[in-house]
């Protein structure tokens, strides 16, 4: 394993880093403003470990922000995986990673509403 992606685990909310595999990090420069991004996918285990779903893809990519990590604003880029039962019925696990409301993760919603207010 790359050690630089597992480092990068170390940083993500513990629900995302034990559901989700770090495929890609790149940093982007736009301006100024260093943008750190961070590419995930949920691992192929089916809802409720359960034996009659296959796989179909992945929804779109969500987008929500996280902690900043030395200076540069953290972009975690969610595919949640999209499977299909017997009858042709859409389903996936039921994920609450962002906090309502807002485009942040839980925790950091958390953090900026009790310092910011």
């Amino acid at each position: 394993m790359n050690p630089y992606i597992e480092l990068a685990k170390f940083m993500l909310p513990k629900e995302i880093s034990e559901s989700f595999d770090l495929v890609n990090v790149e940093e982007k420069v736009v301006g100024a403003e260093r943008i750190l991004h961070l590419y995930l996918d949920e691992y192929e285990t089916p809802p409720e470990n359960r034996s009659d779903l296959r796989p179909n893809g992945f929804f779109p990519e969500a987008l929500m922000g996280d902690f900043p990590v030395r200076d540069m604003e953290v972009v975690l880029h969610v595919r949640r995986r999209r499977w299909l039962d017997q009858h042709g019925g859409s389903v996936s696990t039921d994920w609450t990673l962002i906090c309502k409301g807002t485009r942040y993760s839980k925790e950091f919603a958390a953090f900026l509403k009790e310092f910011v207010g």
